[in-house]
């Protein structure tokens, strides 16, 4: 429908032609690429499996949107830069979101308002919270169409700033911050988003470590009984707890060790050598590996323990990582392992500035913990729309913010006639050829 009730307006004149404007394009959509994200909903399912999880305690005789269309236009909203609840309420009536949740763009009902979605986020308790986190878990392993014989999983905390006195919140002078540290977990060699949990602004104890692991352990071991994990993770995690509990229980690790007075002496042989050769050859850089048993007080066991030792003209820096594992080169285990963890921290990254879950700014922690779900429902819905791409184009590899940019926000008409509804995009767009086979490559599998 045309608004009348803003007047038409001018630009300045370009090649002495008049420039005018007025808002009556008809039913035309910013979002046009969120129709790639209904398809990669569709695909993966994710929305019903939330809403499984979460209760409903309505009236199913004044029930108007169900469960998963909420959770459905919160997760589209967030994929396409609306990260906050209130913006369907503008959102509810545009066409194309209407179209993604399986509604007519013109005769269809309008989407649910923000009071609804803070009403969503609020309803589940502190066990409704936790099925919805392994939900995620359970999203994770069902994009393995069979059991893999082995996983790397990277765990990591990031400061999440507060947006005031917050259950859970606690300042953390190492940030200098209000903050939760929620710890996020990942399949960083497929980008896969594993856990993600919302907890206080300190740096987490080794019970709490272990506690972590064992669940997430316990919830993946129901369905992949004999895949092999690994945990990566960096001086946090190194916990006497937490390493216990793994290597009684099956799992590797791989984690950041602080260094101290008594394992540097350990490594004092190769250490020196490395300075030496730095000094008589005038290199800039010297680096070797060396690796040893180490055993701190508060360990009760002797565990292998590995140094990274790089001589600079600013001078020794030694780096230890410990491990269950027996095989491999400290090289190997350092380099090559150890440090692909960086990637995780990207990834974190990508889930904070990029779809905005640090935007945890209700008062309940639950619901904090419900809005990180919601943002990680979200990168799975962007993720499977990159993963569609063909490997040889060059947003296969893209960021998200550059798939929104390039894919979701795409202008469309939407015309709904008596038999159909046409989106017509523009005719200069310039992604139409990869767009218009996106579609096809997002199609949910059979059975």
């Amino acid at each position: 429908m045309t608004d009348t009730t803003i007047l038409p307006f001018s630009f300045p004149a370009v090649s002495r032609k008049k420039v005018t404007a007025d808002f009556d394009g008809g039913r035309l959509t910013s979002d046009g690429g969120v129709m790639l994200l209904a398809m990669a909903e569709r695909r993966l399912g994710i929305a019903d499996r939330l809403a499984r999880a979460f209760p409903d305690r309505r009236n199913p005789s004044r029930i108007t949107h169900t469960l998963a269309d909420m959770i459905r236009a919160r997760t589209f909203a967030i994929a396409c830069g609306y990260e906050d609840a209130d913006d369907l309420d503008c959102l509810r009536t545009d066409p194309a979101f209407k179209l993604a949740c399986g509604r007519l763009a013109d005769s269809g009902a309008d989407l649910c308002l923000q009071p609804t979605l803070s009403r969503l986020e609020n309803a589940p308790s502190l066990k409704d919270a936790i099925r919805l986190t392994y939900a995620l878990v359970d999203q994770w392993m069902a994009s393995y169409e069979r059991e893999p014989a082995s996983v790397i999983l990277d765990i990591d905390d990031t400061c999440d700033v507060v947006h005031g006195h917050q259950q859970l919140s606690l300042f953390n002078a190492h940030y200098d911050e209000r903050c939760f540290l929620p710890i996020h977990v990942y399949d960083t060699e497929r980008s896969r988003p594993v856990a993600v949990v919302l907890r206080p602004g300190k740096t987490p104890s080794g019970v709490e470590v272990r506690a972590h692991l064992r669940r997430l352990v316990r919830r993946i071991r129901r369905c992949w009984t004999r895949t092999r994990i690994t945990f990566r993770g960096d001086g946090h995690y190194a916990r006497p707890e937490a390493m216990a509990w793994c290597e009684d229980n099956g799992v590797d690790y791989v984690f950041g060790l602080p260094g101290s007075k008594p394992l540097s002496k350990k490594v004092d042989e190769v250490a020196d050598a490395v300075r030496t050769e730095r000094a008589v050859s005038d290199k800039p850089v010297v680096r070797d590996y060396a690796q040893t048993r180490h055993k701190a007080k508060s360990w009760n066991r002797e565990r292998r323990a590995v140094a990274r030792i790089e001589a600079t003209k600013l001078g020794l820096d030694i780096r230890f990582v410990v491990t269950n594992l027996e095989y491999g080169s400290p090289e190997w285990l350092y380099d090559s392992l150890y440090c692909a963890r960086g990637q995780a921290e990207n990834l974190i990254k990508l889930h904070k500035t990029q779809l905005a879950s640090d935007r945890t700014s209700c008062r309940s922690a639950i619901a904090n913990q419900v809005r990180l779900v919601l943002h990680t429902t979200a990168y799975w819905l962007m993720l499977a729309v990159r993963d569609a791409i063909p490997k040889v184009r060059d947003l296969a590899k893209a960021e998200f913010a550059t798939l929104r940019l390039r894919l979701i926000k795409v202008a469309a008409r939407v015309v709904e006639t008596a038999s159909r509804v046409r989106l017509a995009f523009a005719a200069c767009c310039p992604e139409a050829d990869l767009f218009r086979g996106l579609p096809a490559a997002l199609m949910p599998r059979g059975p």
